[in-house]
């Protein structure tokens, strides 16, 4: 559910760039993230500790630089490729996560596949693909924090704190930048229903998710976003990939899907364990 929506997101804020950039884009998709968040969650800001205030900070921080970065590397390198090399980051959390042999080959496979997909050479685009892995990094936080924040307030209250927060950094920017780049109507819209389906609903089922999974295991799952970003390109931009960005993203799915194997079960010592654990907590 969640990279259906995120990537179709990206799609629709992707139209708005002609009128208004990326920044522009990001800008409104913050703001209307915590406009409706921030009102359905009414979170409080009373007793807060300080070890509760840095990852939702952190949260707040990550949300504009994995969008911008994101945003500028579409712009430059289209949305597969992109979201293909942003996943770079999900898969290298899953590889830490899984401490096993395989996420040496999981991360060779991914390596190889984003050699493959950017085809190095005088007319790659560097800074496209610089603005992906700098969104890549910054995801791989995201997983991290996001968890870290889940589990220590209840309910959506860390990621609606996280969001106005990030809101009120893109507020100035967003005013110096259409001050600078009048808007449209159509594009202000564009970028609104970019943040609701790029941002509200994935910020909210990932948290959900993560109070549920381990954050190995979501990273592995995210294995999805490229297939659909490519597909949601094609549909939405008409966005044509090559037989070898195809080849490229297979290699990197692939060693994200080698992870996932591997760390579903664990060994069985430790699928009795929590098999113990979890009768233990039912009686």
């Amino acid at each position: 559910m969640g990279a259906v929506s995120n990537q179709t997101g990206a799609a629709v804020g992707a139209t708005a760039f002609p009128a208004i950039g990326p920044v522009g884009v990001v800008a409104v998709r913050q703001l209307v993230v915590a406009a409706v968040l921030v009102p359905a969650v009414r979170p409080s800001l009373r007793g807060l500790r300080c070890d509760q205030w840095l990852p939702v900070l952190g949260l707040a921080v990550v949300f504009g630089v994995m969008n911008l970065g994101l945003y500028g590397a579409i712009e430059r390198i289209g949305l597969g490729l992109a979201v293909t090399l942003e996943f770079v980051g999900p898969l290298a959390v899953a590889v830490v996560d899984s401490r096993r042999s395989g996420g040496l080959l999981a991360a060779v496979l991914a390596g190889v596949g984003v050699v493959v997909l950017t085809d190095p050479g005088p007319t790659s685009d560097l800074l496209g693909i610089a603005m992906a892995l700098t969104a890549a990094a910054a995801w791989a936080a995201y997983i991290v924090l996001n968890r870290t924040v889940g589990r220590q307030m209840p309910g959506l209250t860390g990621t609606a704190l996280a969001s106005l927060m990030s809101a009120g950094l893109w507020l100035p920017v967003g005013l110096v930048w259409f001050v600078v780049h009048p808007p449209t109507i159509e594009a202000v819209l564009l970028a609104a229903a970019c943040g609701v389906l790029a941002s509200l609903v994935p910020y909210v089922v990932d948290l959900l998710a993560l109070r549920r999974v381990s954050a190995g295991s979501f990273a592995a799952l995210t294995s999805a976003n490229p297939v659909v970003a490519a597909l949601a390109g094609l549909v939405l931009l008409d966005e044509r990939l090559g037989l070898q960005a195809w080849v490229g993203i297979a290699l990197v799915v692939t060693g994200n899907l080698l992870v996932t194997m591997r760390g579903l079960g664990g060994p069985p010592s430790l699928r009795s364990a929590r098999a113990g654990t979890g009768r233990s907590a039912a009686r």
